[in-house]
């Protein structure tokens, strides 16, 4: 088997596929692959890694290779799962790739941004597969998590990953357009993955993408379409104390430059990542009184 995997790394290799929805480099994109071509269990040992293979099997691996190169499909798609913060997820085009640095910041429980003890409302603005609204659930057990998306057929794949983990009790999806249908709720922690691919940037991004919802990655011609509703309107769903936690990406210049006077904390993450501000709830306050003042 381990023969099998290096033969695919170095064909992904040769090919020149774009990675980065779920993997960085051609071995582990293959091993994935070949994992879910032989239905091979979790975790690995080292014994899987010298198993034989049946030339039916083989057959069936390489031909899954052969149209993640062919077709340029990520491979999480090929595959229908990924992970974000140790939990497995169900994923499909209908939704994006699981890929956020903001896994780890949850993993610590937003410390130390916030007493995690005191956290009982989360909000996960654009929830796609519910990975961020499920592992704000596990990482906040005596939290209720509300998880919106715009996209109705986002959320029946993020309703399909909370019925896995038990926790329709606490995570509710409601269909949203930013906070239009979240009346006067309030949050101690807002966290947002929000679009911000700018059209150039689109444009140019690798054909893999193309695969992604468009919903989900475009906003506008700057990037900044969503960033702008979530800075104006996050305020007033914020409890005293809460915090809003929003990834940009790339567009990190262009929101600096966009709003210079924004007293942005910018997150820095150990396993890599970047492109994530942190605002509290008083600071946003602070920046609606003086906009009224002026």
């Amino acid at each position: 088997m381990g023969e099998l995997i290096d033969q695919g790394a170095r064909a992904l290799a040769r090919a020149r596929v774009c990675f980065g929805h779920g993997t960085d480099n051609a071995w582990d994109e293959s091993a994935a692959l070949v994992w879910h071509a032989l239905a091979l269990p979790r975790p690995a040992s080292p014994r899987t890694y010298t198993r034989r293979v049946s030339p039916g099997a083989a057959q069936r691996t390489r031909a899954l290779i052969a149209r993640r190169i062919a077709e340029r499909i990520p491979a999480v798609y090929l595959t229908g799962r990924t992970w974000f913060a140790g939990l497995e997820l169900h994923v499909d085009p209908r939704v994006l790739v699981p890929r956020s640095p903001l896994a780890e910041l949850i993993e610590r429980r937003f410390a130390p941004w916030i007493e995690p003890g005191r956290v009982r409302r989360v909000l996960d603005l654009g929830t796609g597969s519910g990975c961020i609204a499920i592992a704000c659930a596990k990482a906040f057990p005596r939290a209720r998590v509300d998880a919106s998306d715009v996209s109705a057929q986002a959320l029946a794949v993020a309703r399909r990953n909370v019925r896995r983990y038990r926790l329709r009790g606490r995570v509710r999806l409601i269909k949203s357009d930013h906070f239009h249908a979240l009346a006067a709720r309030r949050y101690d922690i807002i966290v947002s993955n929000p679009p911000y691919v700018g059209a150039r940037e689109l444009a140019a991004l690798p054909p893999e993408y193309a695969h992604e919802p468009a919903l989900a990655l475009a906003a506008g011609r700057d990037g900044l379409r969503s960033v702008r509703v979530i800075l104006q309107a996050a305020g007033a769903h914020l409890r005293p104390g809460g915090i809003l936690v929003v990834e940009v990406g790339n567009t990190e210049g262009a929101v600096r430059r966009a709003f210079a006077r924004m007293p942005f904390i910018w997150l820095q993450f150990e396993r890599g990542g970047g492109g994530v501000f942190l605002l509290t709830a008083e600071q946003l306050a602070r920046r609606r009184l003086a906009r009224r003042l002026r």
